[in-house]
């Protein structure tokens, strides 16, 4: 994968190691917001009247490449937005089992709520960390993020299925805002009832547009009361009273939606197994070479795989030095987290090393 940069002409000149804070814009899905911004400008409401299909065409392209039903996908701005109004949809007395120091959008949304919460631990052990505490307390939903931003640790997917075999009621809710676009996946599957991300980090659709994924059983149990025009408007909500209609009560921008669909074509041409071949290559030399530096936290090191995003050790000094070399990164939480996709290389990680080796 040595030949995206027509793709992304960003890292022709730069490293971008930070898809976790944004993922680059391509020119394909930049030439289509233009070119629907310039339809807009010269032919005003007929415009609009001709996108309309925009919306029903990402909710299938979304469906084929996640394994999922159309008629379950929301549509949403971001994936803040989404996840506040399912919140609402769910009984006062709900309780949640959440991770500590999750992703704030997840954590704060559920916290500002008067629903009663237990924590586990984000740890080596988090999986066996979460079964304890269902096992103790019986919480009626787990929300989680699927990768933490901060570290990259990983949940083991095929252990959220076989929680789901096991406990049947518990409604399993989860960003996949760090996830998705890196592997596979098949959300059918996955025993995850709600899936919901924003699509500007690793799936590269630019910003104002993300969705939900639901499964027929969270459809049953969550029910807002959001209404509004564009509950009953287009493909998939003629019926009224739908989950996804409860999702979208207003106008969504269609330029932005339609950027979803614009990515995935990309990845679909790129090829999805190449693309997760090549962040599995990256993530393991990585996670090697950070091991060997002392850069990572032991949790992180202690873990059998990790996802591509790393936080690694080091101070406002070594962050400048990076910054002033070309490398494109971010300080979160006590360290500097990188984060490769697969427009980077190991070409890439052998630069960051060299800097990182000073």
């Amino acid at each position: 994968m040595n030949n995206l940069i027509k793709h992304f002409p960003l890292i022709e000149h730069n490293t971008y190691l930070n898809t976790a804070a944004t993922g680059l814009l391509s020119r394909e899905v930049f030439d289509y917001q233009q070119d629907k911004n310039i339809d807009l400008l010269t032919q005003g409401s007929l415009n609009r009247d001709k996108e309309a299909k925009t919306l029903a065409e990402t909710r299938e392209k979304l469906a084929q490449f996640f394994t999922a039903e159309a008629a379950r996908i929301a549509l949403v701005p971001n994936f803040t937005f989404g996840f506040n109004t399912i919140l609402e949809g769910l009984p006062k007395d709900t309780t949640f089992l959440l991770l500590e120091n999750d992703y704030p959008s997840v954590n704060l949304a559920v916290e500002a709520r008067n629903f009663k919460i237990h924590y586990t631990k984000i740890s080596e052990h988090l999986e066996q960390n979460i079964l304890q505490k269902i096992e103790a307390e019986n919480p009626q939903v787990l929300a989680l993020s699927l990768v933490q931003y901060l570290n990259g640790i990983k949940i083991d997917l095929s252990f959220l299925q076989e929680l789901k075999k096991r406990f049947p009621q518990l409604l399993i809710i989860a960003d996949g805002t760090q996830y998705l676009g890196t592997e596979e996946f098949n959300f059918s599957i996955s025993g995850i009832d709600v899936l919901g991300a924003s699509a500007y980090k690793w799936l590269n659709a630019g910003f104002g547009n993300g969705f939900f994924m639901f499964s027929k059983e969270a459809e049953q149990r969550i029910s807002p009361k959001t209404e509004g025009f564009g509950s009953h408007i287009g493909k998939y909500k003629e019926e009224g009273n739908t989950l996804i209609g409860r999702l979208e009560p207003g106008h969504l921008n269609y330029t932005n939606i339609g950027s979803i669909k614009v990515a995935l074509e990309l990845q679909e041409k790129i090829g999805k197994q190449a693309i997760e071949k090549q962040l599995q290559t990256l993530s393991a030399e990585a996670k090697k070479q950070f091991t060997q530096l002392g850069l990572l936290e032991d949790c992180v090191v202690k873990r059998e795989k990790n996802a591509t995003i790393f936080n690694l050790k080091g101070d406002e000094k070594i962050f400048h030095r990076l910054t002033q070399n070309g490398i494109i990164c971010s300080q979160r939480g006590n360290g500097i987290r990188v984060g490769f996709h697969y427009y980077n290389t190991l070409e890439d990680l052998e630069v960051l090393m060299k800097i990182l080796r000073r």
